[in-house]
């Protein structure tokens, strides 16, 4: 295809906002929140968002930076393969000098790098979130623009505190740029920092428009801000909420339709996708396909833990389509098969699935058991378990089934994001099932904040239990 002379100029301009984006990023990024100060001229802010081409490439930004590094990156220092490790989906099979080495044996110390890179990565993607939501209240463009990156911005800022309170307990919960007030920030209660969340996520979902940029689901609606509503008020207890905001994702059919083939559920043009990460190039797939897919053993990184493996019946067809095994006359190791393109491919045929369909049918057949909707809690259960290849549920109990909609989170969920450890420590769980581990203690629900963190802002302290 040619390319005209008009578009060769426009592709320059473009290349320059680009540039102009990259290095305001790199004024009002860090790599912790409490260290860089802003510049004394705004200028260079200023330009960027008096433009909405500029800001909402700037937005973009956030976007990959959250695929590349930090708590929800694919790769080996994201929450699905430390916290895969920290429980008991995963095996590690790396070299003893990798960070990874201490989750899988929970001795996780206050100077561990890892700890340290999801801390400052995800404050760092916050202050940009902020920086975002600071530049666009006085921007010169439309209100549905600023409206959009709002929302955009505001879902981002609640999702990150999210995971953070899961694996740090209390936090700081960040709402400016100003690095007088960040760096004597202190840690708020749990409870505080839900209504952070929630607070967040409810303007978002009011600023957010329910159709998608593109069809590939990459930038965030307003479903995405209830998906994510959704299961915080899981996380809290709050079942009738749980329930009517799963049940309004659930219900949007003309945009998320269940998916009964399992090996369609985790492509990019999948009808179960309500979020997912785009790769950094054209014909890349999946950071967790390169991390998880081995085809020699011993496995290179990590492998499925056989007592996961065994907790599939035979004939789960999750068992023969999410997971493969690799055998040779040492051994046989098992890997999660979710993603199938560990290489590139012509065109990228997977992206990375950060909230889907089915998620929300288990947060809602967990609220309505709570709520003592047997029948309704069995029939999203079923869903699940049909699409499995599996007989119904016939349960007579509230307890009985809580504890069958956990059963299919673990089949269903593992390796995604961290939801397995997630779902034991809110149900009370870890010591019950991860007391076997050899370096499991009691105090290990929560790790550890980062030494450099503590040393540069009192305010922090004290460090978590137990180290």
């Amino acid at each position: 295809m040619k390319i005209s002379i008009r578009h060769t100029i426009i592709y320059v301009r473009l290349l320059k906002k680009v540039a102009l984006i990259s290095a305001v990023l790199l004024l009002i990024s860090c790599d912790s929140f409490v260290e860089v100060d802003l510049p004394k001229s705004q200028l260079t802010r200023d330009a960027v968002f008096s433009d909405y081409t500029t800001a909402n490439a700037a937005m973009a930004d956030i976007y990959s930076k959250m695929r590349d590094t930090g708590i929800l990156t694919g790769n080996l220092y994201g929450l699905s393969v430390q916290l895969g490790n920290y429980a008991d989906e995963l095996v590690f099979y790396g070299t003893p000098s990798n960070a990874t080495v201490s989750f899988y044996t929970n001795a996780v110390l206050p100077a561990n790098s890892t700890t340290a890179l999801l801390w400052n990565s995800s404050y760092n993607q916050i202050y940009a979130a902020n920086a975002v939501l600071e530049g666009t209240e006085g921007a010169n463009f439309s209100a549905a623009q600023k409206a959009k990156l709002k929302g955009e911005a505001l879902f981002i800022r609640a999702l990150l505190h999210f995971y953070l309170l899961q694996v740090f307990g209390d936090i700081p919960y960040i709402k400016t740029t100003d690095y007088k007030v960040n760096s004597n920030v202190q840690r708020i209660q749990s409870s505080m920092v839900y209504l952070n969340i929630t607070a967040d996520l409810t303007a978002a979902e009011g600023l957010l428009p329910v159709v998608y940029d593109s069809a590939d689901r990459v930038r965030v609606n307003s479903y995405v801000a209830k998906a994510l509503l959704a299961r915080v008020y899981l996380y809290q207890g709050q079942w009738q909420e749980a329930e009517k905001t799963a049940s309004e994702v659930i219900n949007n059919n003309a945009l998320y339709i269940f998916e009964n083939n399992l090996n369609k559920v985790f492509v990019k043009t999948s009808t179960e996708a309500i979020w997912q990460f785009m790769p950094s190039l054209t014909g890349k797939n999946t950071d967790e396909a390169a991390v998880f897919v081995f085809t020699s053993g011993p496995p290179p990184l990590t492998a499925l833990s056989q007592s996961l493996v065994n907790s599939f019946d035979n004939n789960d067809l999750r068992k023969t389509n999410w997971i493969s095994a690799i055998t040779n006359p040492f051994g046989t190791w098992f890997y999660a098969s979710k993603y199938k393109e560990a290489k590139p491919t012509a065109a990228s045929a997977e992206y990375s699935m950060i909230f889907r369909l089915t998620e929300q049918y288990l947060i809602r057949a967990e609220a309505r058991a709570e709520l003592s909707d047997l029948q309704g809690a069995a029939e999203d259960i079923n869903k699940i378990r049909k699409r499995a290849g599996l007989d119904v549920v016939n349960v007579s109990s509230k307890d009985q089934l809580v504890q069958a909609v956990l059963e299919e989170r673990k089949k269903e969920l593992f390796t995604e994001y961290g939801h397995r450890f997630l779902d034991l420590k809110r149900r009370g769980q870890l010591d019950l099932v991860l007391g076997i581990k050899p370096g499991w203690n009691s105090t290990d629900e929560l790790l550890p904040l980062p030494e450099a963190e503590l040393n540069a802002n009192p305010n922090l302290k004290p460090q978590n239990p137990g180290y």
